[in-house]
């Protein structure tokens, strides 16, 4: 088979592959939005740093998941995909050093004026469904970065599943707190987010996201 004969069939694969990038980002959309209003409702209620971290966090990943869209939307023009791609990359990047910046001053906040959160059931089934989800969704992202050769819908893929790092954190914190009463696993807990969440940031502005 020519060149030529084989170039519609890559253009409609790379279609269908860009189409489920926007069925994944809808999906990211859609639960973070959810599970934001969520957790800032219960972190705010059980006075949980870690917990409106979490729900901050569910912010940015819709604004992710905003700019995603975008770049899927613009695929079938390459002229626009790489500008959007350059963008979308950029955005990502500085929704992780926004929250860093955020958990950070609100956990050592909570630890110098030893603030206790008070036990959320809901936080912790909250932490214990994100951690079963975002996984599966992460992986699914990685593949449509992979076939795209999209570092955006990589970097995007690697949010998501820092997301289900943030949830077994997140978990440890308020599960220690509920059975020990340990005040300050809330804010350390969230502390520990903050040097995974700046590195991702400056490595999606530095462009050193890998689209594989």
């Amino acid at each position: 088979m020519s060149a030529i004969q084989e170039e519609p069939k890559v253009a409609t694969d790379r279609a269908h592959v860009a189409q489920r990038g926007k069925h994944l980002e809808y999906f990211t959309i859609a639960w973070n939005s959810l599970e934001g209003i969520v957790a800032i409702v219960a972190g705010v209620i059980a006075g949980s740093v870690s917990l409106v971290g979490f729900g901050v966090d569910s912010a940015i990943e819709v604004t992710s998941g905003v700019s995603l869209l975008w770049r899927m939307s613009a695929d079938a023009d390459p002229d626009r995909r790489e500008r959007i791609e350059l963008v979308s990359l950029r955005i990502v990047g500085v929704c992780f050093l926004a929250l860093a910046a955020y958990v950070a001053y609100e956990a050592v906040s909570d630890l110098l004026h030893r603030e206790a959160p008070q036990r959320s059931l809901v936080g912790i089934t909250l932490a214990v469904a994100s951690l079963i989800i975002m996984p599966l969704l992460a992986r699914a992202k990685r593949h449509v970065g992979s076939k795209l050769r999209s570092a955006a819908m990589s970097a995007d893929a690697q949010q998501t599943q820092f997301c289900a790092y943030l949830s077994a954190i997140l978990l440890m914190g308020l599960v220690l707190n509920a059975l020990f009463g340990l005040w300050w696993a809330d804010p350390v807990a969230a502390l520990a987010m903050t040097p995974i969440i700046a590195r991702e940031g400056i490595e999606s502005l530095r462009g050193e996201k890998c689209c594989d």
